[in-house]
């Protein structure tokens, strides 16, 4: 792709962003900040984790998004009998006596991890090794996943019998944790009139892997201001409770506070958002805008809050 300067690939970036919007559209009804956060995190080269009851149309999301990107898709649905070869492959004897690696389902460029906390810790960990080293490993060879590599998964916030809930630290390997809310009644009006008279959406091609590739590394290089870089930091610093930085609601209702990685992701989620929007540098508003969903799972809050019925939006809230 040749742009003049990096400002003319923003400005096409932000078409080709509101291009891709408009094509999910077409299938998706609502969600509109679900589709963003989606799509942030693709361009950020993040992995995202949704929370919400079922029949919301993830599945439906992700795969509209792995069509109009015109990327690879696989969705996996966790069990508690799933094993870590049934993602990521296994050696087999062939016919020449000789093992051969057969490709699990993790090797495409879209993967929905459908319903993460219903697998045991062991299988969870497999899924989540490949997605910080964009590789897996079997029989001690190590294989690269495709580029680019994304990874959404779900969880269903009510029925909790018999999961396996994701700790702090894997929960840390998502840029993003989306909430999906029921729609409208509009909203719901038009899904169903959508989806019940036989009409099928006709979807166009945005992008291919390759253009994604050369947006995520962009994104990378969009500069950021002093007092930006700063003030995404001390952000995050303030959810330590009593630590330097901490407010007094943090050192009330906070038992741990986010890491560094969600320092990295506030700022890559802010050059993100800009770059959506067709600004050439992020601003304090951009690093707000992303800031709930990159901290919201890396805060532990701790009775007082749930006895005052605080939750970690309402706290983060507070650090603005």
């Amino acid at each position: 792709m040749n742009y003049q300067s990096d400002a003319d690939a923003i400005d096409a970036f932000s078409k080709v962003y509101d291009e891709i919007r408009k094509e999910i559209s077409k299938v998706i009804v609502g969600q509109d900040e679900v589709v963003k956060s989606v799509l942030i995190s693709v361009f950020s080269n993040g992995h995202c984790l949704l929370v919400g009851v079922p029949g919301l149309a993830k599945t439906l999301l992700v795969q509209t998004v792995a069509n109009v990107l015109d990327l690879s898709f696989n969705r996996i649905q966790f069990t508690p009998d799933l094993m870590p070869s049934d993602i990521i492959g296994s050696e087999i004897l062939g016919e020449d006596r000789h093992f051969k690696f057969i490709r699990g389902p993790i090797f495409s460029n879209i993967i929905l991890a459908d319903e993460i906390n219903r697998t045991p810790p062991k299988t969870q960990a497999a899924l989540l090794e490949a997605m910080q080293e964009k590789s897996v490993t079997a029989a001690g060879i190590t294989h690269a996943l495709p580029k680019p590599f994304f990874v959404l998964a779900t969880q269903n916030p009510i029925e909790q019998e018999g999961t396996y809930p994701l700790p702090e630290a894997q929960l840390d390997r998502f840029m993003f944790n989306v909430d999906l809310g029921y729609p409208s009644f509009e909203e719901e009006l038009n899904i169903v009139k959508n989806t019940t008279s036989g009409k099928v959406a006709d979807l166009k091609r945005i992008l291919n892997a390759n253009q994604i590739s050369y947006f995520q590394e962009l994104i990378k290089k969009i500069p950021v201001s002093s007092h930006v870089l700063e003030y995404a930091v001390k952000l995050v610093v303030k959810t330590r409770p009593q630590t330097q930085y901490a407010t007094d609601a943090v050192n009330k209702y906070l038992s741990w506070g986010a890491g560094p990685r969600a320092s990295q992701f506030l700022v890559i989620g802010a050059k993100c958002h800009a770059a959506i929007h067709g600004k050439y540098s992020p601003d304090i508003e951009d690093v707000q805008a992303v800031a709930t969903a990159i901290l919201k799972h890396r805060i532990v809050r701790n009775y007082k809050a749930e006895a005052d019925a605080l939750s970690a939006e309402d706290i983060i809230a507070m650090l603005f």
